[in-house]
C-alpha cells in the first residue's frame, strides 16, 4: 500500500509554503534530496556565471564606492531617472516585510490571487486587508498591492494605467505597491519608464527581485524604487551594509552584461514555449505564467501532483486552486525527458546550445 504524501493532506499549511525547499521534500516521498527534480520555483535554471570575487569583498565591510557603483548599475538596468528613489535589500522578501511596518495603519487591497507573502506581511503589521480576489480594487483602499506580471497566472497590467492609479491614490494620501519580481522577462511592463521626475514617483513603490531572472536566488538581493520618501524610510530601516560585498560585486557586473541579458531572455522564452507545449500534449490546460514557469490546470491535478512526486519531480500546487499546478523550467534535456516520461508524452527535440 502506498504511503500518502504529507503535502496532499487537507491542511493547506502542510508541506513547504514556497518552492525550492529541498529539505522539505522528505515529507513528499522517501527519496534522497539529490534524486529530486525541483520544478517548484520560478528561478532561472541557467544562472548568471559567477565572476571571480576578490578576497577583500569577503573580508571587509562593503565600501561606499561599491554601493555607489551598484546603485548606478541598477539605475541604468532598470532605466531610472536620478530623481527616483532607490533602496536595496537582502532579497525583495525583506522589502515586502519591511514596507508595511513603516507605514501607518490603512485599508490595504492585494489584487487578485497572487504571492501570499504580500497579504501576510500587511496583516502581520496591523493593516486592514480588503478582499480583492476578483481583481476589482475596493474604493476604500488607501494602499493597493499588485504583482505585474502576476504570480502565478502571469496577468499583466499596463504601466500607464498603473501610473494613473498611483496618482489617484497619492492624491488622497495613499500608495500603490507594484511587485515586478518577474518583469526582467518583459521590461516593457516596468513602471520605470513612466517615472521621469520625483513627482511621477510620488505615491508609488516598485519592488524588484534580482535572483529570479539572474538565477541567483541564494544571493538574496532585491530593490525598491519610486517615491523618494518611502525608499528613504526603507533604506533607513535596513541600515548600513544591507547588501554584502560579494552581492554588490556580482549584481553590478550582471546588470551591465547586456549580451547575457538579451541571450537569456531569448533562451527563457524558447524554453517556456517548449514546456507549455509539453504540458498541453499531456492534457493540461495552459493558464498562463511567465517565461520562468508555466501555470496549467488539470481535472485530476492532486493525483497528477502525487504521480510526479513519486517520480521525484516537485511542482507547485495551490490548495485554494486544487486544479492548478505550476511548472518551473526543466534545466536540461534529461530533466525534460524525465518530466515528459512521467506525464506520458514524447519529449521534444533536444535543445541546441
Amino acid at each position: 500500500m502506498k504511503r500518502p504524501l504529507t503535502y496532499l493532506r487537507s491542511d493547506p499549511g502542510a508541506g513547504p509554503l514556497h518552492g525550492g525547499d529541498r529539505s522539505a521534500l522528505r515529507s513528499l516521498a522517501r527519496l534522497p534530496e539529490s534524486a529530486w527534480l525541483d520544478l517548484s520555483t520560478g528561478i532561472n535554471p541557467w544562472s548568471y556565471p559567477l565572476p571571480e570575487i576578490p578576497a577583500e569583498r569577503w573580508q571587509r565591510l562593503p565600501e561606499a564606492s561599491a554601493e555607489t557603483a551598484f546603485a548606478e548599475a541598477a539605475r541604468h538596468y532598470y532605466g531610472l531617472a536620478g530623481a527616483v528613489g532607490l533602496a536595496a535589500a537582502p532579497g525583495s522578501q525583506a522589502l515586502i516585510q519591511w514596507l508595511p511596518r513603516l507605514l501607518p495603519r490603512a485599508a490595504v487591497a492585494v489584487g487578485g490571487f497572487t504571492y501570499k507573502e504580500h497579504a501576510r506581511a500587511w496583516a502581520a503589521a496591523g493593516h486592514d486587508l480588503l478582499a480583492a480576489e476578483d481583481g476589482r480594487i475596493p474604493a476604500e483602499a488607501a494602499i493597493v498591492v499588485l504583482v505585474n506580471p502576476n504570480n502565478p497566472d502571469g496577468t499583466r497590467h499596463a504601466p500607464r494605467q498603473l501610473a494613473e492609479l498611483a496618482r489617484r491614490l497619492h492624491d488622497r494620501g495613499g500608495l500603490l505597491v507594484v511587485d515586478e519580481a518577474f518583469a526582467d522577462l518583459a521590461p516593457e511592463l516596468s513602471l520605470a519608464g513612466q517615472l521621469e521626475t520625483a513627482a511621477d514617483a510620488a505615491g508609488l513603490v516598485v519592488l524588484r527581485s534580482f535572483g529570479k531572472f539572474f538565477g541567483l536566488g541564494g544571493l538574496r538581493l532585491g530593490c525598491a524604487f519610486g517615491d523618494p520618501t518611502v525608499t528613504a524610510r526603507l533604506a533607513e530601516a535596513l541600515g548600513p551594509w544591507a547588501l554584502s560585498g560579494p552581492a554588490l560585486e556580482i549584481a553590478t557586473r550582471a546588470f551591465a552584461d547586456t549580451a547575457w541579458i538579451a541571450a537569456t531572455r531569448q533562451r527563457l522564452r524558447e524554453a517556456a514555449r517548449r514546456l507549455e507545449a509539453l504540458l498541453a500534449a499531456a492534457g493540461l490546460e495552459p493558464l498562463g505564467g511567465t517565461d520562468l514557469y508555466r501555470l496549467a490546470a488539470h481535472p485530476e491535478a492532486p493525483a497528477l501532483f502525487e504521480r510526479l512526486c513519486r517520480a521525484g519531480i516537485l511542482v507547485r500546487r495551490f490548495p485554494e486552486r486544487p486544479a492548478w499546478l505550476r511548472f518551473g523550467l526543466p534545466p536540461d534535456g534529461e530533466a525534460e525527458r524525465r518530466l515528459a516520461d512521467t506525464l506520458g508524452v514524447p519529449a521534444a527535440a533536444p535543445e541546441r546550445r
